[in-house]
């Protein structure tokens, strides 16, 4: 990416796997913790941060609730993306042992990635606000057999010692973040892999989304992601959102594009912007 934040904004508290996406990718940039994904957006519309940091997708839960319906309406565009390798870590204050914990506090989404380590050891789950909101409030309290499940990050931040380190059942265990600018950057076409990004809704007509899709198979654009969501809480107005590879400048996808707008009544590109490394490297 080629942009140099001052301040990140992202969801939860420092110590986040959100927060540690910010680090990762612009390790020279102050985080600005929220306490919503409406409060990141909001910061980086007002001013107080330059940029935020949304995650959208886990390879493990699937997607992000909310966020899909969010980002058309947030007044914001895509200008990156950026993959964290999701290792949990059972963490608790200095001293105590693995064998004393009786009780691992977490979100409940990563307290369902443990379940094997937690039954080995006959842990049970406690469900917490967060990941490193759990790791603060163990750090807060005197009880010796109470651990968190978190980051390493989050362990740093607030004083406590790693027990376990990547504990997590499912070791592919990815989350994709989003990378949103209040200000519309589409990168110039070259030799490097795009990702367009965009929703749509189709017409009121048979077989509507299919002849929509028709055009990405007959230019040979790869469409990687493609999900739907209602809108205005409507269960006939629905809203896709995708993700394909390429450039719109590619003849390719400006053709396929093309072809979409007649069998749609929407469609917005949210962003274009260079795929991560991750997407190699995996």
């Amino acid at each position: 990416m080629n942009i140099s934040p001052a301040k990140v904004a992202f969801q939860g508290v420092l110590g986040a796997y959100s927060h540690q996406a910010c680090s990762e990718a612009f390790p020279n940039a102050q985080a600005i913790a929220c306490n919503t994904f409406e409060g990141a957006i909001s910061a980086v519309k007002s001013g107080r941060a330059d940029i935020a940091m949304l995650p959208v997708e886990n390879s493990t839960y699937g997607r992000v609730a909310d966020i899909h319906s969010l980002l058309p309406e947030s007044g914001l565009h895509i200008v990156g993306e950026h993959f964290v390798r999701v290792h949990i870590n059972l963490m608790a204050k200095k001293g105590v042992k693995l064998e004393d914990i009786k009780f691992a506090m977490s979100h409940t989404v990563l307290l369902g990635q443990v379940r094997k380590f937690l039954k080995k050891h006959d842990i049970a789950p406690v469900a917490g606000a967060d990941t490193a909101g759990s790791a603060q409030a163990v750090a807060s309290t005197d009880a010796t057999d109470m651990g968190a499940l978190a980051s390493e990050m989050a362990a740093d931040i607030y004083g406590l010692e790693v027990l376990a380190h990547h504990i997590e059942d499912n070791q592919h265990n990815t989350t994709r973040f989003l990378v949103m600018s209040p200000e519309k950057n589409f990168p110039e076409n070259g030799n490097d892999e795009f990702m367009t990004t965009f929703v749509f809704r189709v017409r009121n007509i048979p077989a509507a989304l299919y002849k929509a899709m028709g055009g990405f198979a007959t230019n040979g654009v790869n469409m990687v992601k493609l999900e739907s969501y209602m809108i205005e809480g409507s269960f006939t107005a629905t809203q896709f959102y995708a993700d394909v590879i390429g450039h719109p400048d590619d003849p390719e996808l400006k053709r396929a594009l093309e072809e979409l707008t007649y069998f749609t009544t929407h469609l917005e590109i949210l962003g274009v912007y260079k795929t991560d490394i991750f997407r190699q490297t995996a």
